[in-house]
Formats: C-alpha cells, sequence, structure tokens
C-alpha cells in the first residue's frame, strides 16, 4: 500500500505536458510533405518513465490515448485531420493544417472550430525515422524541470 501511494505521488508530481507554441511560416520541405501524404495511424507512443509519468499529448488527451488513432495528412494544401478512437479513452477528431519545414520539424495547428487563419498557436515536433510505410514524430515536452522525447510511431495504412 505504502509503495502504491508512493507511486501515485510521483506520477501527480511528474505529470508533463507542452506548451502550444507560436506558429510561424518558414520555408517548406515539399517533398518530405509529398511522402507523408496519405493515411496513418499511430502504432506506438514512447518515451522514457511511461509507466509511471503521464503526458498530456497537444493539450488533448493522455499520450497512450494516441495509441490506435487516425491521420490523415494531404500534402497539396497542407491540411489533413486526425481522431482519437480508443475504446478506453474520450474520442475526440479535429481537423489540422499542417507543414514541414526546412529544419525538418513538423509544425500543426489543431483547428477545431476556428478558421486556421486564426490559429496562432500549435505545435513544432521533429520527423525522423521516415521510410514509405512509417515515420516517428518526436517531441519535447518538460517533465520535472528535464526535457524528455515523446515518439509517436506512426504506420502508413
Amino acid at each position: 500500500m505504502k509503495k502504491s501511494i508512493i507511486l501515485l505521488l510521483l506520477a501527480v508530481a511528474f505529470i508533463g505536458c507542452k506548451p502550444k507554441q507560436t506558429v510561424t511560416n518558414t520555408k517548406l520541405d515539399k517533398k518530405t510533405e509529398v511522402a507523408l501524404k496519405g493515411n496513418w495511424t499511430i502504432n506506438a507512443v514512447t518515451y522514457p518513465g511511461s509507466d509511471y509519468i503521464k503526458v498530456t499529448s497537444f493539450d488533448i488527451a493522455d499520450s497512450k490515448c494516441f495509441v490506435g488513432s487516425t491521420w490523415k495528412f494531404i500534402s497539396n494544401n497542407n491540411k489533413g485531420d486526425m481522431a482519437l478512437n480508443s475504446s478506453s479513452c474520450t474520442s475526440f477528431s479535429s481537423p489540422i493544417t499542417w507543414y514541414i519545414n526546412k529544419d525538418g520539424q513538423f509544425v500543426m495547428k489543431i483547428i477545431n472550430e476556428t478558421k486556421s487563419k486564426k490559429v496562432l498557436e500549435g505545435y513544432v515536433l521533429t520527423v525522423t525515422n521516415l521510410t514509405e510505410n512509417s515515420f516517428h514524430l518526436v517531441d519535447k515536452v518538460n517533465v520535472g524541470g528535464k526535457m524528455i522525447d515523446v515518439v509517436y510511431q506512426f504506420q502508413r495504412n
């Protein structure tokens, strides 16, 4: 019982999240954008301490709720959508706008009910391990004063 209480206190103390960032336009990496075109599913979300630390992804839900989520990327207009559909989590879906800049950063805005040009904040992640059928998005999140990598592993549908 004492061990459970200590683990619970540690989990609460180290809940991590990443604030929205101001998103600005930069030169685009069209080649990588075209490679991401299509329908994808997140098949895993990994980070150090994931058994004890809760990370809220994109100010929406626990990162574990993103496993099984579906994503559509349209490269010719940099729009798309995403949907959480885990039976153990609250469902969520939203249109998105996205692009990849020349630094290999994936920049995304979640649109909800606002027009995309009025959404001034978004999320900046790094694209890694890009192949024809998979890629990773890596987010840097502050957990207890230490930056950790949260890796979203995408698989093409």
